[in-house]
């Protein structure tokens, strides 16, 4: 099978990654094979090609926003069987016995695993997972409009919940890819006025397009106090203007993996008036659940831009460079909308 592999993390022009030609994997006890359809193209994939996230182990292949369909069926299996259109999404594993497992919080595991860092993922025809961490996907979503709801979907929702927005609250979001325009959709469906501050002139047309209240630069200060922001870019001087445009009690959440560094913060001007700031780290397979049928309830649409599987090179160097409104999907095999 082919597949793309991170062999030595480095600017993504310099191209870390490598198209290889492996065996078809074989799935071991509670875990499936799954026939890769879509992989979507998350930042985070970005960040371990380049090396702000370090490698867990050589020679990875990225992706964890897979739909596909199960090919074969280890022992000891009973969720799925052959056939059967799934979703395969950044959490892998956890160890179940931790503090955090124990209450509910599997996001903050102690020994959890990761798609596409610890075992390989979806920039491949074929991959392994475990049967008990992987979703069924709602038939209205066809493979490439699923693929972004597995990570950006799932993360923007969790950021969502964590920002604990007031009924008919004002949302800020500072950076408008993948997540964020997903993030809009859910917020704006629920009764918020949301605002947005990008940088490139095509996010901020798509946000207006979705409702958005306004849509300005990322330094730009926002027309009203926000209730609470979310910062999907990963650029720490953003932070503090963000927490200054926050409203008395406001929340700043910030849904990335990686962030450059924070500059110093003044007292006053960004915490004071019970102004706080929350982090993202992974999460639930309950925040999955919730997130595909809200998704579904609500019809989120994402905005997807298809790639080749031999095109992934090129959408990593594409999302690095901005130029992709919406989100990046490889398309592996068949990704009509009756393929499901």
């Amino acid at each position: 099978m082919r597949a793309w592999v991170v062999t030595e993390p480095a600017p993504i022009d310099a191209k870390p990654l490598k198209l290889v030609d492996r065996a078809i994997p074989e799935p071991s006890f509670g875990h499936v094979r799954v026939k890769v359809r879509t992989c979507g193209v998350c930042r985070t994939d970005l960040h371990l090609a380049e090396g702000d996230l370090p490698p867990h182990r050589q020679a990875t292949t990225p992706g964890h926003e897979v739909v596909g369909t199960v090919d074969a069926v280890g022992e000891g299996c009973s969720r799925f069987s052959g056939g059967e259109r799934v979703g395969v999404a950044w959490l892998a594993s956890t160890c179940g016995t931790c503090r955090f497992c124990r209450s509910c919080r599997e996001n903050l595991c102690l020994a959890p695993r990761f798609t596409g860092w610890d075992i390989d993922g979806g920039f491949a025809e074929y991959m392994i997972a475990d049967e008990r961490y992987i979703y069924e996907i709602p038939a209205q979503f066809d493979d490439l409009e699923a693929a972004p709801l597995l990570c950006a979907g799932i993360i923007g929702y969790r950021a969502l919940c964590r920002a604990e927005l007031r009924a008919g609250g004002v949302l800020g979001l500072y950076g408008f890819g993948a997540s964020a325009h997903l993030t809009a959709q859910i917020a704006l469906s629920q009764g918020a006025r949301v605002h947005v501050f990008t940088r490139s002139p095509a996010a901020q047309r798509l946000a207006l397009e979705l409702g958005a209240a306004s849509a300005a630069g990322a330094d730009d200060s926002p027309p009203e106090p926000l209730d609470a922001a979310i910062l999907f870019a990963p650029v720490g001087t953003l932070v503090p203007p963000a927490l200054e445009a926050l409203d008395r009690a406001g929340t700043l959440v910030v849904a990335g993996i990686h962030l450059t560094d924070i500059p110093s913060l003044d007292y006053q001007r960004h915490l004071f008036q019970e102004r706080s700031v929350r982090s993202v780290t992974a999460n639930t397979r309950n925040d999955g659940e919730q997130l595909l049928a809200i998704a579904a309830r609500m019809g989120v649409h994402p905005s997807v831009s298809a790639y080749a599987l031999e095109e992934a090179g090129q959408a990593l160097q594409d999302l690095a460079a901005d130029r992709i409104t919406g989100v990046a999907v490889l398309s592996v095999s068949d990704t009509s909308p009756s393929a499901k």
